[in-house]
């Protein structure tokens, strides 16, 4: 059945009646009257009853006149279309585009805003261009005329102290470009969504698994390319390609995107020159002695930079900075950039900010687990992470290099990794919680902080068939909630202070790079059961708030209500829009994506008829 509608006066009509609150979307806090009549073009009438079926009509008719259209044809089995199958294919069909942008003419004008604060976002918009490419700096020469950017060249060496000297002048950071038929053309990339309008480090490989998922192979190889330019150029792959992320990483991911890309393309050449890279970053940005490698062999998150960080919203730092200006006698706000500007010295302050940044570093910002101490921790997510880069390289090495890449032999890889393993169970393995923990090598204790990134080890497969099945019980026990597995556990939270910030990693907040991970260390381990039970809790929650809150897909969920409706620093991207999401956000759609190619077809069948996951485990 057809419906042909002439679409103004459609939306005007359903608006009227069914968003009650004039949000411009059709929720469960609407209260009309939940019915909606249509006419098809053969006289049949459809009665659209249920906010689903009335928010699916809604978006069906912005998508056509977003199109241009003034007259929809909407079928009855798009109003009607089962959430799963709908949001798997917004997220394929729509959701993947949106997210897309491009470094060069034809993508520039959507990177110039950058809303994460007030003082990031100037008329005329410094494009950063390194040292040592030519080609993009005369390529965004060219583009200055027509576009309100300016084409900067950094200097060959960046430090801490040029980095803050350009603060005031915050821009974007080039990525690769490359001819196609006689044109410049920007390598495209894949922005998290929202005010996270940047290519960022580790969203870009969870964002890459679901590209894959959905035969992306072009743009998840992409993701890839920019990567390998980042190293080149920049030293390392950037937090995101915004001139205040210049001395932040992100977590290391880049040797498993490499070789999830190589299995779809089959091109050795590409792999060797990956490969060739993947190694060069980790030994001049992980381990070097007494920077990120510290003296027990195993590594940490530190993020060189000073004073503030510039992309914090205003007031996040309030709660540190006011004791110090009180003593001062001076407001938060004079006393901050007193502080800033170098009159006012605080070596408390200068090594609170280090922890800050290598925080942000770590991917987890923020979070009590990290706060004030990060790069004091040897982190169980960091040498995991680590760990399976060696198992990547040997592996690579001795399948498709006969055995010798770039002077290293493939054993030397396997010695490597099993050191690290070694290691990280003197340190880090407690086997009365059945969990690994982030190591002080400070003050040379485990910090007991429970966390859903102390599973990691599961995903890189260095634990034996014992360690694993503590850990799964642990897990388990300690992590599952309503909606998937929390950040951090009820038990870390209840031993906060009183009126401790909620922070956003936090539990009762669940993240999708967490549950891929986990749900993949537990394929890796063969349990079946608990890995089909935590897919379905999670899938089941963004089904459930997409179909009860007009297909929203946000940046994070709060696991224990199974609710987008998160209470917390930052609010939740991903969840102002009118009328229809267009660009979901872009780690939860991968994991919708992941998370359905995994499911059995009777829990996809569940989560269609929106089963509650507490009636099916």
């Amino acid at each position: 059945m057809m419906f042909k509608l002439h679409i103004q006066e459609t939306l005007q009509a359903l608006l009227a009646q069914e968003d009650t609150d004039g949000d411009k979307k059709i929720t469960i806090e609407d209260k009309g009257p939940k019915r909606f009549r249509l006419r098809s073009e053969e006289g049949e009438e459809l009665v659209v009853q249920g906010t689903y079926h009335l928010s699916n009509l809604l978006q069906e008719l912005v998508i056509q006149k977003l199109q241009g259209e003034s007259i929809a044809h909407i079928e009855r089995s798009k109003i009607e279309e089962r959430p799963a199958h709908r949001i798997s294919r917004m997220i394929k069909e729509h959701y993947w585009n949106g997210l897309t942008r491009r470094m060069d003419k034809t993508g520039i004008s959507a990177l110039v805003s950058d809303t994460k604060n007030d003082s990031l976002t100037a008329e005329v918009l410094p494009v950063y261009v390194p040292a040592s490419d030519d080609l993009a700096m005369t390529y965004y020469k060219s583009l200055e005329a027509d576009f309100p950017i300016k084409a900067v060249a950094l200097p060959e060496q960046i430090t801490p102290e040029f980095v803050k000297s350009i603060n005031d002048k915050p821009g974007i950071l080039s990525l690769k470009l490359e001819a196609v038929d006689d044109q410049i053309q920007g390598v495209p990339f894949v922005v998290p969504g929202g005010r996270f309008n940047e290519m960022y480090g580790w969203d870009s490989y969870f964002e890459s698994i679901g590209l894959l998922c959905d035969g992306r192979v072009d743009l998840a190889k992409a993701m890839a390319d920019n990567f390998q330019y980042q190293i080149e150029h920049y030293g390392k792959i950037l937090n995101a390609n915004r001139s205040y992320y210049l001395t932040r990483t992100q977590p290391p991911l880049y040797s498993s995107l490499i070789y999830k890309v190589f299995k779809a393309t089959k091109d050795k050449e590409w792999l060797a020159s990956h490969l060739k890279t993947a190694i060069k970053e980790y030994e001049t940005v992980w381990m070097v002695q007494g920077k990120r490698l510290t003296s027990n062999g195993l590594n940490r998150y530190l993020a060189e930079g000073i004073g503030i960080t510039p992309e914090a919203e205003e007031g996040h730092y309030d709660a540190v900075l006011k004791p110090y200006a009180d003593a001062q006698g001076l407001t938060i706000a004079e006393y901050s950039e007193a502080y800033q500007e170098g009159r006012m010295k605080n070596e408390e302050l200068d090594t609170y900010f280090i922890h800050d940044r290598s925080l942000r570093e770590s991917g987890h910002d923020t979070s009590w687990r990290l706060d004030d101490v990060c790069a004091d921790l040897n982190t169980v997510a960091l040498n995991s992470l680590l760990y399976k880069y060696e198992l990547d390289f040997a592996y690579i090495t001795d399948t498709y290099f006969n055995g010798v890449f770039e002077g290293y032999d493939g054993s030397y890889w396997w010695t490597v990794a099993d050191e690290r393993r070694e290691r990280m169970h003197k340190y880090m393995w407690n086997e009365e919680y059945g969990q690994y923990f982030d190591y002080n090598f400070v003050k040379q204790e485990q910090t007991l902080f429970e966390s859903a990134s102390n599973y990691f080890p599961l995903w890189a497969g260095l634990v034996s068939k014992d360690d694993a099945k503590l850990m799964i019980d642990s897990l388990m026990n300690r992590l599952k909630e309503k909606g998937g597995i929390a950040g951090t556990s009820r038990t870390m939270n209840a031993n906060l202070p009183k009126n401790a910030i909620q922070r956003q990693w936090d539990y009762p907040n669940g993240w999708a790079p967490h549950q891929m991970l986990i749900w993949e260390g537990l394929k890796i381990q063969g349990y079946t059961n608990e890995l089909q039970e935590l897919v379905y809790r999670w899938l089941y929650m963004i089904t459930r708030n997409a179909v009860d809150y007009n297909g929203t897909i946000p940046e994070k969920y709060d696991v224990v209500a199974a609710t987008h409706k998160v209470f917390a620093e930052y609010g939740n991207v991903g969840t102002e829009f009118e009328y229809i999401t267009q660009e979901g956000f872009g780690w939860m759609n991968a994991s919708y994506q992941y998370g359905l190619s995994i499911l059995k077809d009777e829990f996809v069948e569940a989560l269609n008829q929106l089963k509650n996951p507490e009636e099916l485990f």
